[in-house]
């Protein structure tokens, strides 16, 4: 390899070791060309580009980006999983392990996490987790379900009065009666709450309006008797 691409590839892998915040080391060796491009296919849609490279040029790129924590990865044959800001590390690891099962040659050395460092057994625990929008609905549920509790118990009461109201203009009805919507929910209101005056101050005016009736009325035998009496006198 001449010296200008070898430099090329260094300033490239050095690019993408400084903008990647996540990636995973992943030893290939015994894998076959298709079993390779199929396990690219499938971390590209994960948001991965899963890129063989060379060490000794990996080392320089790792020095040059910062990545020190990378450099003892690099032993043997080496993939490393480069994994953007938009993608699904979970799906990708998940992909590395699944594939490292089935083929029982590819082995997961590591990576870096948004900064931190992995060991293979700590991406082995990330491939158990579930998929990035499983992880977002779960969080969202998490921080949504006391907000609807704090609001059924606040607007329970609420319902509560309502009803009631209803029931009560219902009952009224039903027996005949009209009744004037404000005046009705708050007499409802106060029977609610054990206070009875209101309904006798609404007996007590029905008994006053009977009463100025009742008076004007007179008895046909009391008419009679009063006319003879005074004819006798």
């Amino acid at each position: 390899m001449l010296k200008t691409d070898k430099e090329r590839i260094v300033r490239e892998l050095a690019a993408d070791l400084s903008s990647a915040e996540t990636l995973i080391v992943a030893d290939y060796r015994g894998l076959t060309n298709r079993q390779l491009e199929a396990l690219r296919d499938e971390l590209l849609q994960h948001g991965a580009r899963f890129r063989i490279v060379k060490n000794t040029l990996t080392r320089r790129a790792a020095e040059q980006a910062g990545a020190d924590a990378l450099l003892v990865m690099l032993e043997g044959p080496t993939a490393i999983a480069f994994i953007e800001a938009s993608g699904d590390p979970a799906a990708v690891a998940k992909a590395l392990a699944t594939t490292a099962k089935a083929t029982n040659v590819l082995t997961l050395r590591g990576g870096i996490l948004e900064g931190k460092t992995l060991s293979g057994s700590e991406v082995d625990r990330l491939a158990t987790l579930p998929p990035l929008d499983v992880l977002r609905a779960q969080l969202v549920g998490a921080i949504v379900a006391p907000l609807t509790q704090l609001l059924g118990l606040v607007s329970a009461p609420l319902r509560d009065l309502h009803g009631l109201i209803d029931a009560r203009i219902k009952q009224l009805e039903e027996q005949g009666q009209v009744v004037e919507p404000a005046a009705e929910a708050a007499g409802v209101i106060e029977e609610a709450a054990g206070d009875e005056p209101a309904r006798d101050r609404t007996d007590a005016v029905e008994a006053e309006v009977e009463t100025p009736e009742m008076s004007h009325e007179s008895d046909p035998d009391d008419s009679a008797s009063a006319e003879s009496s005074a004819k006798e006198e």
